[in-house]
C-alpha cells in the first residue's frame, strides 16, 4: 500500500509538473527568441508599416521560436514557399503536399523582408487601413484573410502578444516612425577598438589598428582587402574560407592564389538582395558589378532586375531598383511608398 501510494503520488505530481516544465521551457525560448529578433521586427514596422508585435508573434509560431528545422537550417522563419521566380536556394519539405519547395536564405533578416512583401499583397491591403497599434484588429484580419486555416490563429497571435507585453515594440516602432529615422541593428565586430557614427555609408570600424572594416548600410560586414594581399592570407586572417570570399564577392575562377591588384572592400557576409536605398543613379563608368560591390546587393539580382550584363556600361543617370523590382513601366510596386519609396 505505502509503494502504491508513493506511485500515486509520482504518477499525480508528474501530471501536473511536466506541463509546467514545458511550458517553462517554451517561455524561456520565446523569450530568447523575442530578444534576439526585437530590433528586426521594429524596423521591418518602420519600413513596411506592419506592427513589430504581430511580425514578432508570427515569428514564434511559425519557426517554433527558432527551432524548427526551417528556420535552422534554411534561415526561413515565416515558412515562405518559393513561388514563381524565385531565384535563391531551395529546400523541400512535406507541407500542404508532399515535397513543397521552401526558400532557403543566406541571412533570416531577408526572411522577414520577404514576409513583410508577403503581406503587402492585394489580398492583405485591408490591414493597412488598421491603425499600426491595433495588434488585435491585424491578428484577426490576418485570419479573416485566409493567412492561416487555424481556426484559433488570431488567438494564438493575441496570446503571444499579451503575455509577453510585445506591443511595447509597437510603441518603440512609433516613435523611430515620427523621428523619420531607422533603428540599427546591433554590431557584430568582435575585439572592437574604434567605432564610426552611423553614415550614409554605413559603419567603419578599425580592428586593432591594423585594416579598416565595418557594416554596409545594409548591414552586410566588410573587410578591406590591401593591395598585394592573397585570398589565402586574408581567409586565414579573419577565419574564413577562400570561397566564402569568392562567393561573397562574385569572384568568379578566383583562388587562395589569388593575389588583390589594389586595395578594396571585401564583404565576409552573403550580399542581401535588397540595398539601403530604392535606386542607384549611375555614375560615369558604373556596372552592375562595381554597384553590386558599393551597395552589397547580390549581382544576380541586379541583373534580373535590369535585364543588363554584369560587365556591361552603363548610361549615366540611369536608375538601378536597388530594393524592389520595378514593373513594367520602370516605376516600384506601389508597396515601395509604404516604406517611403518613391
Amino acid at each position: 500500500m505505502p509503494f502504491r501510494n508513493l506511485l500515486g503520488l509520482s504518477a499525480l505530481g508528474l501530471f501536473w509538473v511536466m506541463p509546467l516544465l514545458l511550458f517553462a521551457a517554451g517561455a524561456a525560448d520565446q523569450e530568447a527568441y523575442i530578444e534576439r529578433w526585437k530590433d528586426e521586427a521594429i524596423r521591418q514596422m518602420v519600413e513596411h508599416r506592419i506592427p513589430a508585435s504581430i511580425t514578432l508573434a508570427q515569428g514564434i509560431l511559425e519557426s517554433g521560436s527558432g527551432k524548427s528545422e526551417l528556420s535552422r537550417k534554411s534561415n526561413n522563419h515565416f515558412g515562405i514557399k518559393c513561388h514563381k521566380g524565385w531565384e535563391g536556394g531551395r529546400t523541400y519539405h512535406d507541407d500542404d503536399r508532399k515535397g513543397e519547395c521552401f526558400r532557403v536564405y543566406d541571412d533570416a533578416r531577408d526572411s522577414y523582408h520577404d514576409h513583410s512583401l508577403f503581406l503587402k499583397r492585394d489580398r492583405y491591403a485591408s490591414l493597412f487601413v488598421l491603425r499600426i497599434d491595433d495588434y488585435k484588429g491585424w491578428a484577426k484580419g490576418l485570419k479573416r484573410c485566409g493567412y492561416a486555416t487555424s481556426p484559433t490563429y488570431a488567438k494564438a497571435l493575441i496570446e503571444l502578444i499579451e503575455r509577453h507585453g510585445l506591443d511595447r515594440f509597437d510603441d518603440e516602432g512609433i516613435q523611430w516612425i515620427k523621428r523619420g529615422g531607422m533603428p540599427q541593428p546591433e554590431q557584430d565586430v568582435a575585439d572592437e577598438r574604434e567605432t564610426g557614427n552611423p553614415t550614409e555609408t554605413g559603419r567603419t570600424v578599425r580592428i586593432g589598428g591594423a585594416r579598416a572594416s565595418g557594416i554596409s548600410p545594409n548591414d552586410v560586414a566588410w573587410i578591406q582587402g590591401l593591395a598585394g594581399e592573397s585570398l589565402a592570407e586574408l581567409a586565414a586572417a579573419h577565419e574564413l574560407s577562400v570561397w566564402q570570399l569568392r562567393k561573397y564577392n562574385d569572384l568568379k575562377g578566383a583562388d587562395g592564389t589569388t593575389v588583390l591588384a589594389s586595395n578594396c572592400r571585401l564583404y565576409t557576409q552573403p550580399k542581401r538582395r535588397r540595398g539601403a536605398q530604392d535606386w542607384h543613379v549611375v555614375e560615369e563608368g558604373e556596372t552592375l558589378r562595381t554597384i553590386s560591390d558599393a551597395e552589397a546587393v547580390k549581382l544576380k539580382v541586379l541583373v534580373d532586375r535590369t535585364d543588363k550584363g554584369p560587365d556591361q556600361a552603363l548610361p549615366v543617370g540611369y536608375k538601378v531598383p536597388l530594393r524592389f523590382p520595378p514593373r513594367e513601366d520602370g516605376t516600384l510596386p506601389w508597396y515601395a511608398r509604404l516604406g517611403g519609396g518613391g
